[in-house]
């Protein structure tokens, strides 16, 4: 464990007794959530926001709104377990469930990391082949290379982890932070996409999918209870109330942040592309259209989020699958063979010629059907008193997050109902 790590959880530990106060002893408790909000920040949110912008405009943006909400609710409950009982989700699991069903919950875990890997390679590669004019396998390998690279400070304890992640996430955020400034933007249009609820077509509806499935990640909800199940010693219930006050906190700034930042990619799209071309659905064709629409820095910008989001979020997924691996089978494997098992998916794909961000666009929405799974179990654990006891969630957060799940599930029986040919009377 690195001293930053021991200092870190000292100084939890100190506010935890009364003894340190201020932002800076505050901002020890930072980490987690920021970790987690990289999910909803990765490559496949990339894809379905620039499809999103381009073809519907500001219409879409209420359901990055509706996805981002849930996300914070979720992730806030995640957070919760691993405070309350000491263990992920995966582990509660696999110690409460019958053994087929641990079975069956890790087998659709390991197909949505294979999908959430898919979307990260594909993202970190297409940028670094925009960049430098590499093949896309070319650079997959790269990112692999340098994902693994990252992963080794994770042997250092949490907070290099945290650091690192969260520089990743500064730049995202400050890339499209200049994206809004060079952006013509249509203000009441972006207000009335936010606030009215709309699906012009089936295509618009497979886009929605992808974005819930974009912005609520799955391996996400895992991860969360393992970021916060062990960082602070925890004496009492008087402990765990700070720890989870500190950490809602975190959750609202950091994916409120990460919402932000969503929002933004829909709204340079449309201000880019909608008007005169709508058509565009691809990174690549985004990024070569960006710099006679809106400049080169835009352009430069766009590309280096792009890689931070494939690098840093390539990381997390790694994170998140070595968790959910252990957490159900109680086996953990090399980082490197975790690394190899998730991304071969990735790589058949592109030996395969499949369009890139349309694969994309297609693992989003096979990440948003595997989501109800964690989601009905993260809701099950917290209502239950016998393993939660003071801290078991009240009845209007049982109410909310079933609302939330009920949401995600009414997606994708709309969108497999679509898929099958089915007549959907509120799509026009």
């Amino acid at each position: 464990m690195s001293d930053l790590t021991h200092r870190t959880r000292s100084g939890i530990a100190a506010v935890l007794r009364g003894d340190a106060r201020g932002l800076r002893s505050r901002l020890l408790f930072a980490g987690p959530a920021i970790i987690a909000s990289v999910a909803y920040m990765d490559p496949g949110n990339y894809a379905t926001n620039i499809q999103a912008g381009a073809g519907y405009g500001y219409k879409l943006l209420w359901v990055v709104l509706l996805a981002n909400l849930i996300a914070m609710l979720f992730q806030a409950l995640s957070a919760r377990l691993g405070i309350v009982t000491g263990k992920n989700l995966a582990e509660v699991s696999r110690d409460n469930l019958p053994r087929p069903l641990v079975w069956v919950m890790w087998a659709i875990s390991e197909v949505a990391a294979m999908a959430t890997d898919l979307a990260e390679f594909l993202g970190g590669a297409i940028a670094l082949s925009l960049l430098f004019g590499l093949p896309l396998v070319v650079g997959m390998a790269i990112t692999a290379v340098v994902t693994y690279g990252i992963l080794i400070f994770e042997n250092r304890g949490f907070r290099p982890m945290e650091l690192i992640i969260g520089a990743f996430v500064g730049v995202i955020g400050l890339c499209y932070l200049a994206e809004m400034l060079i952006a013509p933007v249509d203000w009441a249009a972006l207000g009335v996409g936010l606030m009215t609820p709309a699906l012009p077509d089936s295509m618009a509806l497979t886009i929605a999918v992808g974005i819930i499935g974009a912005t609520v990640m799955p391996h996400a909800i895992y991860l969360h209870s393992g970021l916060t199940q062990s960082r602070a010693e925890v004496r009492d219930d008087g402990d765990r109330r700070k720890l989870l006050r500190y950490s809602n906190i975190e959750v609202v700034l950091a994916l409120a942040v990460a919402g932000m930042i969503n929002m933004a990619m829909v709204v340079m799209a449309a201000s880019a592309f909608h008007q005169g071309n709508p058509e565009v659905a691809e990174i690549e064709t985004a990024y070569y259209m960006l710099t006679p629409l809106l400049g080169a820095a835009a352009a430069g910008f766009f590309l280096t989020s792009l890689i931070a989001s494939g690098i840093s979020s390539s990381v997390v997924g790694t994170m998140a699958g070595q968790m959910i691996m252990q957490g159900f089978l109680h086996i953990r494997i090399p980082i490197w063979l975790r690394r190899l098992i998730t991304m071969l998916p990735a790589f058949a794909v592109v030996a395969a010629g499949v369009n890139a961000t349309q694969a994309l666009v297609l693992s989003q929405v096979v990440l948003s059907i595997a989501l109800p799974v964690p989601m009905i179990a993260l809701l099950y654990f917290s209502a239950r008193r016998d393993i939660m006891g003071a801290f078991a969630i009240s009845p209007l957060l049982r109410v909310l997050a079933t609302l939330g799940s009920c949401a995600v599930l009414g997606l994708n029986f709309v969108l497999l109902a679509d898929v099958f040919g089915a007549s959907i009377p509120f799509l026009e």
